[in-house]
């Protein structure tokens, strides 16, 4: 007993939910075991699970005092290698995540799933974990008792006869059976829109690690390309984190000098304290965008569908501002230099300003195209390409056969309305209809408008509570769309001469949200 009660006293000296409290109290596992499962608590849980990219989740509860709970965790941790972390090997498949609940905080969220005894396990869509219970007596639920885990062999066995797998506790990371077959497959896109988050929040650390805002030049594209990003980034958290960042830009960087906050003493008051897609982000590996070698694909891939998704949903009267935001970020942040001074090029080889929303859908297209061309001969003659997702002219015909006209020629008119259909429509709404776990039409709609207001929908008929909520989340995002418009007519970012110069800037049209917002109002 005494013992128990010291260990609960060292707990307590941690924050809630930090990994290094089972560190530390479970001795017999090794120190230099890394841990994969999430540690949950009361604060993160809901929002965890409604984040994920997992089509499923394991969620045990435990107690760190319990023997039983410390001699399961290696097998629960063996596992959790397979599908938690940037070293998963079966990446964004299944969420292994636990909950102590012998910390104060869980105990009512440990209550709600009736847990009397430890450990205990359950399975269910994540999304089902959201707000959610579980009873012994409850008929039809989602989630489910799991009965069969004692061991990794055990609990493996049992994940793999739920999703019809055959992974086993030796695979290797980048094997060649679980990569998706995205080049001919539409529905895959759905997974793009994580890596979408994932690119977006890794380029910030990147601004961030580099120190790269340190003049008003990569201040006023840093601006820029935000106010692109605030009404069409695919994903709304990223939306917001964007928004959140732009309005206290001003306070943050006075006069486009940025205090980046290593100290933790000075940190809140700096970049370093904002996400701009979340938290949880950037989560250490890529879905669509994975490759078949570690070294391959990532990162440069989801910056390219996030620059694709970005351009076919502005409008006709943001083209030539989008192309401007987008050549000086990639000009002044893209940290890969050659790289950086190809795409510098391509830019400054335009000498038409772009009026409509279909010449830079189709400008990056063709730009995408060029560089694919120009890195597969550099990987044939050095050997340095990915096997399994050579460089390659897009779309092939398998995705797209009506663009085109020969083996050669293009239809320009098919390509458009196939990539505004690809990066647009088809991405957001098959990731909706991949993440919703099985929810019933009614919350998909729900759903769908509170996440991803920016996508058009067909007109349904939804409950009056949703309709409500709906327009109260649109109030407080109109608000925040008004407190920043306001913010804006101060910059002196508008007047910058080197825009001015570069990319014909002349005819850049700097409202870009309110004509978007006042569309997305009319639709909600």
């Amino acid at each position: 007993m005494f013992v128990g009660l010291v260990s609960l006293e060292a707990t307590a000296s941690f924050s809630p939910g930090s990994r290094s409290i089972l560190r530390d109290i479970g001795n017999a596992i090794a120190d230099d075991q890394k841990d994969n499962a999430f540690e949950l608590n009361a604060t993160n849980f809901d929002s965890v699970f409604r984040d994920t990219p997992a089509k499923y989740a394991v969620l045990e509860f435990f107690a760190h005092w319990c023997p039983a709970c410390r001699n399961y965790k290696p097998h629960y941790e063996k596992v959790a290698r397979l599908f938690n972390g940037p070293d998963a090997v079966h990446p964004g498949l299944v969420l292994m995540a636990r909950v102590d609940c012998a910390v104060k905080m869980n105990v009512k969220l440990c209550d709600k799933f009736s847990i009397t005894h430890y450990p205990v396990l359950f399975w269910a869509p994540p999304r089902k974990f959201v707000g959610g219970s579980w009873g012994p007596k409850q008929d039809k639920s989602e989630i489910i008792l799991m009965d069969d885990w004692r061991t990794s062999d055990l609990l493996l066995s049992w994940i793999n006869k739920q999703i019809g797998s055959s992974y086993g506790l030796d695979d290797q990371k980048f094997g060649n059976d679980h990569l998706l077959p995205n080049m001919s497959d539409h529905e895959q896109i759905s997974q793009a829109l994580y890596d979408i988050e994932e690119a977006t929040e890794e380029a910030f650390d990147i601004i961030l690690s580099h120190k790269a805002i340190k003049s008003s030049e990569t201040s006023t594209s840093f601006v820029r390309f935000l106010q692109l990003l605030v009404p069409h980034h695919p994903s709304r958290r990223c939306r917001k984190g964007s928004a959140e960042i732009l309005v206290n830009f001003d306070d943050l960087c006075p006069l486009g000098e940025c205090s980046y906050g290593h100290d933790s003493a000075v940190k809140n008051n700096t970049l370093r304290s904002f996400h701009i897609c979340g938290k949880d982000l950037p989560r250490g590996y890529y879905m669509f965008c994975r490759g078949s070698k570690n070294e391959t694909r990532g990162f440069s891939c989801g910056l390219w569908i996030m620059m694709h998704s970005l351009s076919v949903r502005i409008e006709d009267g943001e083209s030539q501002f989008a192309f401007t935001a987008i050549c000086d970020f990639i000009n002044n942040f893209f940290m890969c230099d050659e790289c950086r001074q190809h795409f510098h090029d391509m830019c400054l080889s335009v000498k038409t300003p772009f009026k409509k929303s279909r010449d830079i859908v189709l400008w990056l297209w063709s730009a995408h195209n060029k560089v694919n061309e120009r890195l597969k001969k550099d990987e044939a003659s050095l050997g340095t390409g990915d096997p399994k997702f050579p460089k390659m002219i897009w779309p092939p015909k398998q995705l797209c056969p009506s663009c085109y006209l020969s083996s050669t020629d293009w239809d320009h008119d098919e390509v458009y309305k196939f990539l505004k259909k690809y990066y647009g429509e088809k991405l957001v709404s098959s990731h909706k209809k991949n993440g919703d776990g099985g929810s019933s039409k009614e919350e998909v709609v729900v759903a769908a408008a509170a996440e991803e207001m920016a996508v058009p929908t067909n007109a349904l008929v939804v409950p009056v509570g949703a309709a409500l909520a709906i327009a109260l989340a649109s109030c407080a995002f109109g608000a925040l769309a008004c407190y920043w418009r306001t913010q804006q007519k101060n910059r002196k970012y508008y007047h910058n001469p080197h825009y001015l110069k570069r990319y014909n800037s002349n005819f850049m049209v700097m409202n870009t949200f309110s004509n978007n917002e006042s569309e997305r109002e009319k639709e909600r």
